[in-house]
């Protein structure tokens, strides 16, 4: 995300020339000057900049563990990241003088409009200040006029109403500046008062939507887009009840279309899913915990299983670690295989791999519109899941050049009925590959690789007929089994080698189906 930040960058400074701006020396300065005096307005121009600027947070839910309210901790170390990467002064000012960004009337290119009614207010109060101390000063200073004791009382009134209502807006600011959104949205979680009312999580709500108008306004002035990344781990580790909490506290800040944050839940789906079918969350959704993240979670990472070379890598990066290892023995083996590695024919440019990896996504995507095309049959009616499809393509493509190369790697059509196939039937893919598994393991015949998947999950339906119970759950997340047939029997007949080349790069199919499957097979087989 950062490399991609950073080419962004480059290439938008080449297309605009404007370099963008950032809140800190003089620019702090530039900032405080349009949060009081003028306007954002989001232009066309803005619209068109490619750059983006990603904020990263990492969230460690097992931190807040042991607080009544683990959501309301996501919600304050969001608000306390962003108020520590801007500044505590920007944020401050914004809360009290700060304009929500609108969208530009036509074709105008001004990104910032004049505050006449603020410049005039504050003209105004100037001036009656000034004519007040006037007033209050010749009242005590002219001789003559000093013992008119209406003037005085006059200039005493205009000067205390003007500079008091200076001083009430610095005071607010003031304030913002020492109590953080953190600290009210503490302040409310340890009221029992306000826990019990209907408008509690409205205040809290409040709080999020002034941030995410006031990252839209430092978008305007910064000059590009702003992204914030909450990274969540050990969610896993958590009771139950707060688990949903978390998830429930995402699909509230997700819930509005233009939302500026990006959810990385990093967690063990094998362990959440019961947590969230202990909770009450799951009403209405069949008590079934796969169909709620399949809601909630809109581009799936399952990580494959390690092949042999990250584990050599991870065993390197261990032994690394410990002195007390053989050390130089493995380091001579690394600079062998390096060695090795430089005498290997040259592998193309990632400018190269780039521009094949685009070619085969608009080929995949071309399938996909083409109505004539079988695929494009397959495509569901829920709009979640079509999404999370278009989202893993490209991530899958991508993959399979890095691991096979342009010449071995399956055609990109093929790479789309894939990533359909694993998203309509996950269980259902999931029985045939655990089905294949246990077969490359038991030494098949050297034919098996041409078999078709379907001829193999024909073979083994009656077993996973007999673990339907165990695996109700799993088998309501698949489509219609008629389909089911009718892709791989007639319309993407892949066979087990196709399988096997594909299953390092099936990043939308849950591994932990599988992996249960295997158990249950297991279990069986000992009965």
């Amino acid at each position: 995300m950062r490399e991609e930040m950073a080419q962004r960058e480059e290439a938008e400074l080449r297309r605009s020339r404007q370099k963008p701006r950032s809140p800190e020396g003089w620019g702090l300065l530039l900032a405080l000057w349009y949060l009081a005096f003028y306007k954002p307005i989001i232009t066309e121009s803005h619209l068109r900049r490619k750059n983006i600027e990603f904020i990263f947070i990492r969230f460690s839910a097992w931190q807040y563990a042991g607080c009544d309210k683990l959501w309301a901790g996501l919600v304050t170390t969001l608000c306390d990241s962003i108020r520590h990467h801007f500044g505590a002064l920007p944020l401050s000012v914004y809360h009290v003088m700060g304009t929500r960004p609108r969208f530009a009337s036509g074709f105008s290119q001004k990104e910032w409009v004049l505050k006449r009614g603020t410049c005039l207010k504050l003209w105004g109060m100037l001036f009656v200040l000034a004519a007040g101390l006037s007033i209050l000063l010749v009242a005590l200073l002219v001789p003559g006029v000093k013992d008119h004791h209406a003037l005085k009382v006059v200039g005493s009134a205009v000067t205390s109403l003007s500079g008091s209502s200076l001083a009430l807006g610095a005071f607010s600011i003031l304030k913002n500046l020492l109590v953080s959104e953190k600290q009210k949205i503490e302040r409310l979680t340890n009221s029992e008062r306000f826990a019990s009312q209907l408008g509690f999580m409205s205040k809290v709500r409040s709080e999020v939507e002034v941030l995410v108008d006031f990252l839209a306004f430092m978008e305007i002035f910064e000059r590009r887009r702003l992204r914030v990344v909450l990274e969540i781990t050990s969610l896993d580790i958590c009771y139950p009840e707060k688990v949903a909490g978390v998830l429930n506290a995402m699909n509230t800040l997700l819930s509005d279309a233009n939302t500026p944050f990006i959810f990385i839940l990093a967690v063990d789906p094998s362990v959440i899913v019961p947590c969230l079918e202990q909770t009450g969350c799951m009403k209405g959704l069949a008590d079934n915990g796969y169909l709620y993240l399949n809601r909630t979670v809109t581009l799936p990472f399952s990580i494959p299983e390690m092949g042999a070379r990250s584990r050599l890598r991870c065993l390197e990066a261990a032994v690394q670690t410990r002195e007390d290892l053989m050390y130089r023995i493995i380091t001579s083996n690394v600079e062998r295989r390096r060695a090795k590695c430089r005498g290997a024919p040259a592998v193309p440019s990632r400018r190269e791999v780039d521009a094949e990896a685009v070619r085969c996504i608009h080929e995949a995507f071309r399938c996909l519109h083409d109505g004539a095309d079988a695929l494009a049959r397959y495509l569901p009616a829920d709009a979640t899941h079509v999404r999370r499809i278009v989202n893993t393509i490209p991530i899958t493509l991508r993959l399979l050049l890095h691991r096979t190369g342009d010449a071995a790697a399956p055609s990109p059509r093929a790479a789309a009925a894939w990533v359909v196939l694993a998203d309509r039937w996950p269980c259902r893919l999931s029985w045939v590959l655990q089905c294949l598994e246990d077969a490359w393991q038991s030494q098949p015949a050297p034919d098996f690789g041409a078999r078709s998947l379907w001829s193999i999950f024909q073979e083994n339906v009656g077993e996973l007929s007999a673990l339907r119970q165990p695996l109700h759950n799993a088998l309501s997340l698949d489509g219609d089994a008629e389909l089911f047939q009718t892709f791989l029997a007639r319309d993407f007949p892949f066979a087990a080698r196709d399988a096997r080349a594909f299953l390092g790069v099936t990043v939308n199919l849950d591994h932990s189906i599988r992996h249960k499957m295997g158990l249950l097979r297991g279990l069986d087989r000992l009965q």
